[in-house]
């Protein structure tokens, strides 16, 4: 199943949401980038991009606070509510006068349901998508043309033999990564990404130092059970928390390593 398709069942999701709370108005989901991911065949672009600019606005304000789980913003002719589920924003606009028990418990069930439902069939992140907000999926076409094909031209021994040698010299030879050993910690929140951890900053330092003009921004995490994974590291926000070592991690990556706070692991650097 491609992003289309999954954008597609979406988007009927929202429409369906609809019919079940006339008193919601517009409805969709964005990710961090600020890419729509879908919305309701009812809402336009313009009401989109003005609701973007003011969420971007309040979710900087609320980043200092942290551990937020969801945001309603009220207005003289409506509320909108932002609520997050795993590194995508869901947001809808309601009339004053909605019943917001009825409305949060279909949200707040249906939506994540299917997003995780689809996640299982199709764990490629989406990218937004045009055609997949306000047009249906269309198979794609396939042209097959001719081609004159060359036989191979087989390099001659010497040729080889500089080429595996100019490879040897030009390709750096990179340390081994160093392996730190950290205690989970858990984070949680509205603006916390669902795949990224967050480490003493020091010890990004001294990566960085380590391996001068390369790009670290994943890392290897390894339990002691031999579970490991590939997760985005970001420095620990709280300078409280610094020198202490320990690894801030997201519920959904515990879980996938079969781990929970006070548990110890390994975690070296990726260098690109």
């Amino acid at each position: 199943m491609d992003s289309e398709i999954y954008s597609f069942a979406l988007r009927n999701t929202l429409n369906e949401i609809q019919k079940l709370c006339p008193d919601i108005t517009n409805a969709f989901i964005f990710n961090e980038d600020g890419e729509v991911i879908s919305r309701d065949e009812n809402t336009p672009e313009k009401t989109i991009v003005e609701a973007i600019d003011t969420v971007d606005s309040v979710l900087e304000k609320a980043e200092a606070m942290g551990n937020i789980e969801g945001i309603v913003l009220e207005g003289s002719k409506g509320r909108m509510n932002i609520s997050c589920i795993d590194t995508f924003y869901f947001i809808t606009v309601t009339s004053r006068k909605a019943d917001m028990r009825y409305v949060n418990t279909v949200t707040r069930v249906l939506v994540p349901t299917i997003i995780r439902l689809l996640d299982k069939i199709n764990p490629t992140p989406l990218k937004g998508n045009p055609s997949a907000v306000g047009e249906e999926p269309e198979a794609p076409t396939i042209r097959l043309e001719e081609e004159t094909v060359e036989d191979p031209v087989e390099p001659t021994e010497h040729e080889e033999t500089s080429k595996s040698q100019l490879e040897t010299e030009t390709k750096p030879i990179l340390p081994e990564p160093p392996v730190s050993q950290f205690i989970v910690e858990n984070i949680g929140g509205l603006l916390v990404p669902s795949d990224t951890v967050r480490i003493d900053n020091a010890v990004l330092t001294q990566w960085k130092d380590l391996y001068q003009n390369r790009k670290i921004e994943e890392a290897e995490i390894e339990t002691f059970g031999g579970k490991s994974t590939h997760v985005k590291i970001k420095p620990i926000k709280d300078s409280k928390n610094e020198g202490k070592g320990i690894i801030q991690m997201p519920d959904k990556i515990q879980f996938s390593l079969d781990i929970r706070k006070g548990e110890l692991v390994r975690v070296k650097p990726i260098v690109e």
